[in-house]
């Protein structure tokens, strides 16, 4: 595991939370940043695990 996948899924958790606080809270701007921030945690885990699969890919060869 990578510090892109680390973090990716951290970022993704927060803004899960973030988006339950706006939601609880009825603030419609936390709701869209935890939103956002979600989107950009899988964005960056995603990067991670492609650069997992290439050094996996290198250290087969």
């Amino acid at each position: 595991m990578n510090k892109d996948q680390v973090k990716g899924a951290a970022k993704d958790i927060a803004g899960k939370i973030q988006e339950g606080a706006g939601e609880l809270t009825g603030d419609r701007e936390q709701e869209a940043k935890g939103l956002a921030k979600q989107v950009e945690g899988k964005t960056q885990k995603k990067v991670g695990d492609a650069k997992e699969t290439v050094k996996d890919a290198i250290d087969n060869l």
